[in-house]
This record gives C-alpha cells, structure tokens and sequence, in this order.
C-alpha cells in the first residue's frame, strides 16, 4: 500500500469517514522518497527506539519500523487509529499511543518502552506548535540521542542560525545548550497533501551526551536568553535591566568583564556568551 499516494489518503480517510484536521495542522506527504530519507538520516543505529510525534497515516511510521528496533508513534487524533491499524498491521515493532504529546509524560512513555535502546525523535511537526514540543522534548530529561523534525523552512533557518544573524533567536540560543543543529535538506509544498503555502525544511539535533556549557545558575542563563530576545532591539544593558533584578551598571560591568561591548544586542550573543554573561552576573550578585 502506498501510503503517499494522494488517491490511497483519500480513500484511507474516506473509508474512516474522517477527514484532514486543520486544528492538527495536518498535511500528508505525497513524495515516497522524503519519508524514507528522513527515516534513513534521523539516527545511525539500527537497534534504536524512535519516538515519532504525529505518524498521520504512517508513512514515515512504516519507513522507521523497517530500519530500526521500536517505532512508538504518539497521534493526538483518535479518528486516525483505524487507520493506522490497517496500514501498520505487518509491523510487531510498532505501538501507537493515542495522547497529545504535550501532555504525555515522555519520561515514562520512553522508560516503558526503550527497553535499554538508544532512543531518537523523529517528527513531523505542526507549524503552530513546534517550539513549544522542541522544549517539551528538551525538557523531559530523556537522554535522546538526536531529534530530527521537519518544520517550516523560515522555522528551520532560526533553528540553524548563527549568533548575529537575521534569523537567530531565543529558540537558536537554547538549542545550543542541549546540542548541534543542522539542516538536512528542504521539502517543497508541493510534496503535501494538501500543500501549504510555504516550503519545509528537515532538521536535526544532535544532543551532547554531556552539556558543552555549565552555567551556575541555570535559570539566569536562561533568563537572561529569554530577556534578551523579547526585548531583542534595545542593548543587553537596557533589556536584562528592564526584565531581571541587575542594574544596569551591573549589566555593563559583566558584560565588558567577558569582553564585550556594554552597547551590544543580544541578538549578537551565542549560547557561551549567554553562559559567560550568566557566570559574570551570578558572581556580581
């Protein structure tokens, strides 16, 4: 069964008498080889669990059921379940939890089911909601090995991008203290059912086994990424001060102590500098 035929979707779907859900952001890849290359590029070892989020109709399901140990697929949308029980019937590595994974406790999903594997995500993600997932996942405290995620392409250039850089954000300064994100390639609108108006990118994180960066106070470090990019047009100095219990002759001390620029954005920090600010600040304190 071709799982990316636009005429197998339909019928799939009509048969259920569902339809594509708006409110999940749902559109179904219609090219074979994308699936299969996500699944080929999203981990190296064979014998690992994957965590896919949101398998849809299993396309991509099916494509990392054939590579690696344990598929467990979480889909929020119940009405697919029958769906996904015909189309993934062959494959004894596969379990579908029907749960939103914004809500599932991915510690005790994986701790169920890894059964002492290497476990990687590899998702699909909805537009609307794939920050907020990115940090569920970052948070949980699973050890992941990778996290490989096609979103969409203006996403995936803020995900990737460098200190300084037009696209570059609180999300692409967090990501750089769990791990090393790379684009892998660009999918088209045109490779969806239905398309939508932009392209998508597949990117994958490679989490550190042990984090490149120590700050001792952790959540000023990540206080302070969060105060420079909601305040990302004024100076660190004026932003951290507005937003944080630090003067600004405070902000400007530990700032020219690592040495930067008193007068200098956010926007131009990398994740060890934010580590570095974060350092200076708590010993000021």
């Amino acid at each position: 069964m071709d799982l990316c035929n636009p005429s197998v979707i339909k019928s799939l779907l009509g048969d259920e008498g569902t339809h594509l859900r708006k409110e999940y952001g749902q559109n179904f890849l219609i090219r074979r080889e994308i699936p299969a290359r996500i699944a080929e590029e999203c981990t190296e070892s064979e014998e690992s669990m994957i965590l896919e989020i949101g398998p849809g109709i299993g396309c991509l399901t099916k494509e990392l059921a054939e590579r690696y140990g344990k598929v467990v697929s979480v889909e929020i949308d119940s009405h697919l379940l029958p769906i996904l029980a015909k189309t993934l019937a062959e494959y004894d590595n596969v379990t579908v939890v029907n749960q939103d994974v914004m809500k599932v406790d991915l510690a005790a999903l994986v701790a169920e089911h890894a059964e002492g594997r290497e476990v990687s995500v590899c998702a699909n993600l909805p537009y609307y909601i794939t920050t907020p997932i990115l940090m569920a996942l970052l948070e949980s405290g699973v050890p992941f090995r990778s996290i490989t995620v096609m979103v969409q392409a203006e996403v995936a250039s803020r995900l990737c991008a460098k200190a300084g850089e037009d696209t570059y954000g609180a999300i692409t300064a967090v990501l750089g203290y769990y791990g090393e994100t790379r684009r892998l390639f660009t999918v088209p609108a045109s490779a969806f059912l239905p398309a939508p108006k932009v392209n998508s990118a597949v990117v994958r994180i490679d989490l550190y086994d042990e984090p490149r960066y120590a700050p001792k106070d952790k959540k000023l470090f990540f206080g302070l990424i969060k105060a420079a990019f909601e305040m990302r047009r004024k100076t660190l100095v004026n932003a951290i001060s507005a937003k944080l219990s630090y003067t600004k002759e405070q902000v400007a001390k530990a700032l020219v102590s690592i040495g930067l620029s008193d007068k200098i954005r956010g926007e131009r920090l990398s994740t060890a500098d934010f580590s570095a600010l974060a350092d200076a600040l708590f010993e000021r304190k």
